[in-house]
């Protein structure tokens, strides 16, 4: 087992007992005793993780925290632990993208694997941020110039049309397809399309 779990629970001997449990179960924990901590000392979003967030708190409640999180832009999966079945709550937190809501207490077993598919999902989302990424440095790459080819390529022209509108020749566009070809590391027109598509490159955006 990998990954970080990163426990919010103002319950101390709750939050240390969780701690020691996830900790001889192979995680590393990060424990914060209140939402406001989350949101001064942020958990990294770039390593597989996913919080462990009670309902009830002094200040900021675990609700209130998530809806920040995801103003904020986070993906980390967040499981809500709650000492109390509440069916509303419980439908708030799931529809605002809760991975789960558990119930203390809560089987070991029952707790790990909810935060195995947790860190499942996170690795997930992680591998498609970072393609997609890799895919905003490879455009950031093009040339002004480079950058046109690109959009108009993926937009039908062909490099008549594109030597036109752009007011070059033909021989000058085809040497500025070639390097967008190479820098975007597209094999093919095709895949060249797929990833402008991606990056939601069109006529009208560049």
């Amino acid at each position: 087992m990998s990954g970080t779990v990163y426990i919010v629970d103002d319950d101390a001997p709750f939050r240390a007992a969780l701690q020691r449990q996830l900790e001889q179960s192979g995680y590393r924990v990060v424990a914060y005793a209140s939402a406001e901590q989350v949101l001064e000392q942020p958990c990294n979003e770039d390593e597989p993780g996913c919080i462990l967030l009670d309902v009830r708190m002094p200040g900021l409640s675990g609700l209130e925290l998530q809806s920040s999180l995801l103003e904020l832009g986070s993906i980390l999966p967040i499981l809500f632990l709650s000492g109390h079945s509440d069916v509303s709550t419980t439908v708030k937190a799931i529809k605002a993208g809760a991975e789960d809501f558990l119930i203390k207490p809560v089987e070991p077993d029952e707790l790990l694997h909810a935060i195995e598919r947790a860190l499942a999902r996170h690795r997930s989302s992680l591998a498609v941020k970072r393609e997609f990424d890799d895919l905003r440095n490879r455009f950031a790459s093009l040339t002004p110039r480079e950058r046109q080819v690109f959009v108009l390529l993926v937009g039908g022209k062909i490099s008549k049309q594109m030597a036109h509108e752009l007011g070059t020749s033909v021989r000058t566009i085809k040497a500025h397809r070639k390097r967008v070809m190479e820098k975007m590391r597209a094999p093919s027109l095709a895949e060249l399309v797929l990833i402008g598509g991606r990056l939601g490159v069109g006529s009208r955006d560049h």
